[in-house]
């Protein structure tokens, strides 16, 4: 184990942020894969437009595309920092069902890593969850849980939305714990929607703290599309999710974006304007320095020049699949972005 290790985490060396001590280095993920469908119309989901009849003409070939594009992405993710082989732990969004994940998961471009899926159905109206992908030989999963976000219009009926997936489990051979999410979208305005948002953000909250009741030492990695800045009520003042390491307060929460959305980094554009929807934000125990465990060094927007429209009204914007009905063969309209955790060794 010690030795297959070493071939992902290498070992770095960050003169400039921790002195000159050597490093263990390992990559924590999210990808909003923008509307993974099969081609199979699903009975009671609104997926009509993802079949091989429908307005897209979702067709077997056009599926396949699309895996091998999101597969030369995560396959990409971190090699920039000199960690080859994909995240160890990859959040994904807009995912149909298992299905799909594991056709992902055993594209040939990620073979290597030997991704393991885990999924729980949501009950979304359009029939997209969100998922994990890891790589077994850097994490061992011991428990995961979809928790439902229990939404209601005024007249008392249900909105269907994403769950919330918690997974536990032993990273590296540390405890550590990781929340995918894909917050309610703006459909209908920022305002309208706004209270849908906050209410995921409480649902996040009361699984934060939960574990931190349980151990006061929790390191936990919240993920996803949020639908939300940094800056928005949902995540700076319910989630509680702070722009500076210095001003977390024990048992409290970074937002890992927020120093690049300040940057005016995005990870979508819409209008002409850019947003940081997609956030990785980590509790108080990964930032603490002198420890043996791992801990945050930086957070990245993984948005390389071929993941970008290079021409036409959307030039710069990330290269997406389809612009409404019309097939463009891209790749996400989301970047990936993603985080580094450190450990020293000897």
């Amino acid at each position: 184990m010690k030795r297959v290790i070493t071939l992902f985490f290498l070992t770095l060396l960050f003169i400039s942020v921790f002195s000159q001590e050597n490093f263990k280095a390992g990559v924590i993920a999210f990808y909003n894969v923008e509307n993974v469908f099969d081609t199979i119309n699903t009975e009671g989901v609104l997926d009509e437009e993802f079949t091989p009849d429908g307005p897209n003409m979702w067709t077997g070939k056009r599926y396949l595309e699309k895996l091998d594009r999101l597969a030369t992405v995560i396959a990409g993710i971190g090699s920039d920092e000199g960690i080859p082989g994909g995240p160890a732990i990859l959040g994904v969004s807009e995912i149909e069902n298992r299905s799909v994940l594991e056709d992902l998961a055993a594209h040939p471009r990620l073979a290597d890593a030997d991704y393991k899926v885990i999924h729980f159905d949501s009950p979304d109206r359009r029939g997209v969850d969100v998922g994990l992908l890891y790589q077994p030989r850097y994490f061992e999963p011991l428990n995961a849980v979809s928790a439902a976000l229990l939404l209601y219009n005024d007249d008392g009926s249900r909105i269907y939305t994403r769950d919330q997936l918690l997974v536990s489990g032993n990273f590296d051979g540390e405890l550590m714990h990781f929340i995918v999410n894909h917050w309610p979208s703006r459909r209908g305005g920022e305002k309208a929607s706004r209270p849908l948002r906050n209410e995921a953000a409480r649902l996040t909250k009361s699984l934060t703290d939960s574990l931190m009741v349980i151990d006061p030492d929790s390191k936990i990695v919240i993920m996803g599309d949020l639908n939300d800045d940094p800056v928005n009520q949902s995540v700076k003042r319910i989630l509680g999710a702070v722009d500076s390491p210095s001003k977390v307060r024990e048992g409290g929460l970074f937002n890992a974006m927020y120093p690049l959305f300040k940057k005016g980094v995005g990870s979508l554009a819409y209008r002409d304007a850019w947003n940081l929807f997609d956030q990785l934000i980590v509790s108080e125990p990964l930032l603490r320095s002198g420890q043996d465990g791992y801990r945050f060094l930086t957070a990245r927007v993984y948005n390389k020049e071929f993941l970008t429209q290079q021409d036409g009204q959307y030039r710069g914007y990330p290269f997406r699949t389809y612009v409404g009905s019309t097939y463009q063969g891209g790749y996400s309209d989301h970047f990936p972005v993603y985080i580094i955790l450190v450990k020293p060794v000897d």
